[in-house]
């Protein structure tokens, strides 16, 4: 509505400084803890790919991991936010189709979740689209 201003504690929550790096946090979490445990858990990392398909699987499974802790970390310093958030975006908008492809599933439970899996992966791009935004917002105001 127009004219109407949000309660005070929610100026407080936007105005405090750590909530900016908490967001980005919450976005991209996922994403560096599923690198480190790929890392970590090499074999696991390649079966994954192996899985879905993926070929040759080792490269993918490298791939993902570079993206999924390089990505994460320029979002969380601040720095290039921009690749960081394009880097995730693609990688998700990917693994979307790879491992969500409800489209070509038969009626069922799985459909079902990999339909739900499909669009929040969507919003998790608008969420990279919206970070890379309001970075760039925040640099031409600097």
């Amino acid at each position: 509505m127009i004219g109407v201003q949000e309660p005070r504690f929610v100026d407080a929550i936007l105005d405090w400084p750590p909530t900016w790096f908490l967001a980005r946090l919450a976005l991209v979490g996922a994403y560096l803890l599923g690198g480190i445990v790929k890392a970590t858990d090499w074999p696991s990392a390649v079966a994954e790919q192996a899985h879905f398909g993926m070929s040759p699987p080792a490269f993918w499974a490298a791939l993902t991991i570079g993206v999924e802790i390089a990505g994460p970390i320029l979002i969380l310093t601040g720095r290039f936010i921009w690749l960081g958030a394009g880097m995730l975006g693609v990688f998700t908008l990917l693994a979307a189709f790879t491992a969500n492809a409800f489209w070509a599933m038969p009626p069922g439970q799985e459909r079902f979740m990999a339909t739900n899996a499909f669009f929040e992966h969507i919003g998790l791009i608008g969420g990279f689209v919206l970070v890379a935004l309001v970075a760039e917002r925040d640099r031409r105001r600097a």
